[in-house]
Formats: structure tokens, sequence, C-alpha cells
């Protein structure tokens, strides 16, 4: 008998059980893993095909591996591809992926977008937010009686109508860049202008997101909320006054001195730990991220996004597919009832209602023709893998049962997939011209 074995009194023929046990199930997850990003890639070149972005693909994908497809067939193929041993390690690098990539959202978001169209991208992202989320918090009534309890736990009714105003207000500012590149909007008028309003737009809804975040914590104690509430408020003013400043300064050190190694970890764990505090204070992981992000410094633009963007990318290209079969094991249509059908098309449009008009109307209030305002509209209301996210976030807390999560993933990838289709062609909007300032490149 080893001596180990001999210490814990075990029988070495269990430990080495165990140990294959524990080999066997890391060997199906890193399988499972492989599995999904090839079928993501596939799905996703389908899609682009389609005039769609690959996102879409990549977020089918999820579904098609979880109970909605494959879990139909015979032989319970979704349980045996992803058993329940192997789903606790896919949760955990799906949240490494999220991290990261809400990092890369918040380090997107440049104030040089906004600038040229400050005015009119704050209208229209306060117009639809404010639509949006007041729909959603009307439609909560009809909603709640039949989503109010999570796994025997009971949810208040403000924290689920504040949370659905939430997910109604999203608009995916990766996917909505995407789209106008595909489309060669990125040069136009209401293209510079979806971009700013959208970004506008990113940083009020994971606002929103972290005080649902706090409220669900606090769980009907108004103290704790307002201490969350409070210690978030110190965290974002010390991410601004002291990470950034020092941030800024490591980084022009470094990019001078081609550490790029270094930097590129630092920032990864900065990510991380920014994560954890934000959990550790009461506050969704992913407002961490996305504030550390926004705090990091983006010049010298052009040797950052090479040696350090880039690779972040590539770090999300193979762990976001993880994060999309993780939130397709979690989506259910077979689960859906008539009702729930019902319910399905009232999520959807009045979602759509809320961007579309919130978006539509300042823009045309502005001077922007309808064809313009219509365009704005459409990509406000693309919120593809943002919307994702938040609903996750929403699952972690448990804020959403699985038959309203079902409901919510299915309406962002209508939002998502109807923009293209819709939009105006270049020909028919206003291109900027030379003496006017041209969208940063996202």
């Amino acid at each position: 008998m080893s001596a180990s074995a001999a210490l814990s009194g075990a029988d070495p023929g269990h430990v080495q059980l165990a140990a294959r046990s524990a080999d066997m199930v890391t060997g199906i997850m890193l399988a499972d893993i492989a599995v999904v990003i090839v079928l993501g890639l596939a799905l996703g070149r389908v899609f682009r095909r389609l005039r769609q972005p690959a996102v879409i693909g990549e977020i089918a994908a999820g579904i098609a591996l979880g109970p909605s497809l494959l879990g139909q067939l015979p032989g319970d193929l979704s349980h045996r591809l992803f058993p329940s041993e192997v789903r606790p390690l896919l949760n955990a690098i799906s949240q490494v992926a999220l991290v990261l990539f809400m990092f890369a959202v918040g380090w997107e978001f440049d104030k040089r977008l906004v600038r040229p169209h400050a005015r009119l991208a704050a209208g229209v992202s306060l117009s639809s937010i404010a639509l949006a989320f007041g729909l959603g918090v009307a439609t909560a009534p009809v909603l709640y009686p039949d989503h109010s309890t999570v796994a025997g736990h009971h949810i208040s009714f403000a924290t689920f109508a504040v949370f659905l105003g939430t997910a109604m207000s999203v608009t995916a500012f990766p996917v909505l860049a995407r789209i106008l590149n595909d489309n060669r909007l990125i040069d136009t008028r209401v293209g510079t202008l979806a971009l700013a309003s959208a970004a506008v737009d990113d940083v009020l809804a994971w606002c929103l997101l972290a005080y649902v975040s706090a409220m669900v914590t606090a769980d009907g104690d108004y103290h704790k909320l307002l201490s969350t509430v409070g210690y978030g408020l110190l965290f974002t003013t010390g991410m601004l006054l002291v990470v950034r400043p020092v941030l800024g300064g490591l980084v022009r050190q470094w990019a001078a001195a081609e550490r790029w190694r270094p930097l590129l970890m630092v920032l990864a764990s900065g990510a991380l730990v920014s994560a954890w505090l934000t959990t550790w204070i009461g506050l969704h992981a992913i407002f961490g991220a996305f504030l550390f992000g926004f705090v990091t410094p983006r010049e010298p633009a052009a040797l950052l996004a090479r040696h350090v963007r880039r690779p972040m990318d590539d770090m999300g290209l193979i762990l976001l597919p993880v994060f999309f079969v993780v939130t397709g094991l979690n989506v259910d249509l077979s689960a859906l009832t008539a009702s729930d059908s019902l319910a399905l098309l009232l999520i959807v449009a009045v979602s759509c209602a809320g961007k579309l008009l919130g978006a539509f109307v300042p823009a045309r209030l502005a001077g922007l023709g309808c064809r313009e305002a219509k365009n704005l509209g459409l990509l406000m209301n693309t919120r593809g893998l943002t919307e994702l996210v938040i609903l996750n976030a929403a699952m972690t807390l448990g804020v959403l049962d699985v038959r309203m999560f079902t409901m919510m993933v299915v309406m962002a990838l209508v939002t998502t997939a109807m923009a293209a289709p819709l939009l105006s062609p270049r020909e028919d909007l206003v291109a900027l011209t030379p003496k006017e300032p041209r969208p940063v490149r996202v």
C-alpha cells in the first residue's frame, strides 16, 4: 500500500479507480469542448452565408446540443454527451470565457465613438432604454404569476420586473458592429450613430444589471441593498481614480519596452480579480470584468490591438463556444406550453416595440430620414451575445426558471436575426463625407 493510501486509510484500488474516474471526466470534458467548437464553427459559417452574424450559428449550436434537439432523440444523447459530472467543469470554463469577453466589451467602449454625435446618441440610447425598460416592467405583471418561483425559491415581483426591464433594454454592441461591417454600413451616418448609441446603451445596461444583482443578493434586506450599492460605488470610484492611472503608467512603460506577454497576463489577471471582487461585494462577476476593461488604456491603439487585444480575442474564440453550450443546456423548447407560446409572442413584440420606437422617434425628431431612423431602430434592437450574458447572470442569481430563460433566449435570437434582412442597402443611406469624423474601428 502506498504511503498516501496508508495515511488516508483508503484502499489503493479505490484510490486508483477514483483517479481513473477523474481522468475520464476530464477526457470527456475535453472531447465535449472539441465537439462544441467544431459544431459552432460549422453553423457559424452556415449562418454567415445567410447574411447573419456567426454568433447566431454558435448560439444555435449550443441549443442544438441541449435538451431542445439532441435531448429529444432516443438514448438521452444530450446527457450522454454532457454527463452531470462534466457540466460543472464546463460551467467553470464558460465563466472564465464570460469574464474575458466582458473585459473586451468594456475595453471596446471608446468615447471617440460617442463624441461626433454625443447629444443625439445620448438621446437615442436613453429613449430606447427608457421605453424598453418601461414596457418590460409593464409586461411583468402578465408573466410574473407563472414564473414567480425558481427551484422552490420565491422571487419578489420587484426583482422580476426590474430584471425584465433590464433584459428588454439591451443592445449588443459587438454583434451590432459585426452587422455594420458585413453590410458595409460602418462608415455611414446611421452606422456611426448606432455604434455611439449602443456604446452608451451598454454602460447603462450593465449598471442596471449591477443593481438587479444587488437586489437579489439583498433578498429584501434594504440595509444590505444599500451596503451592496455603497460598496459597488466605492469599487467603481477606486477603479476610475486609482486603477485607471496605475494601468495607464504600466501600459505606457511596458508598451515602450515591448513587454507584451507580461502585460497580457496582468490584464487578464486584473479582469479575473475584478470579477471576484464584485462577486464578493454582492454584484455579478461580469460587472467587475466590464469595469476593468472600461478603465484599461486604449493607447497605443495599433500596438495594443496587435499584441494584447488579438490574443484576448483568440482566447475568447476558443472558450466562448463553451459558454454557448452551457446556455443551450439550460434552454428547453420542449418545456414550453401553449400559454408559453403566447407569452413568447408578447415578449418578442414588447422587446421590438421598445427598441424600434425608442430609437426611431428621437432620430426622426433630430432630422434623420425614415430609412435611416428605421435602420437605427433595427440596429438598436439587436441583442445577441450581450443578452445571453445578462440571461445567464439571471440564471446564476436564481431570477429565471427554465421556461422563462428559454423564451428570453429565443427573443434574443429573433431580434438579432431580423436586423440584417430588414436593413436598407448602403446606397439608400447617407455616407460620411471626408469632413465628418469617421468611426473608430471596432
